[in-house]
């Protein structure tokens, strides 16, 4: 019996699996560091993968 491999994990369309970013917010600091926040991708919060869907959940979506 041959071992089944799991699927790989799907890369979300929305940010092509760059699901996080800094972003500069323009000077520095008192200490000399940039100021910086990090921004995550809405779809995949931040993970970089989506789901499978199944029919159910579709279903429970549009209810």
């Amino acid at each position: 019996m041959t071992h089944r491999a799991t699927p790989p994990p799907r890369i979300c369309p929305n940010c092509d699996g760059f699901a996080s970013a800094a972003i500069t917010l323009g000077g520095r600091d008192p200490h000399g560091r940039l100021r910086t926040i990090t921004a995550h991708c809405p779809a995949c919060q931040g993970t970089g993968t989506t789901h499978r869907r199944t029919h159910r959940t579709r279903e429970g979506a549009r209810a």
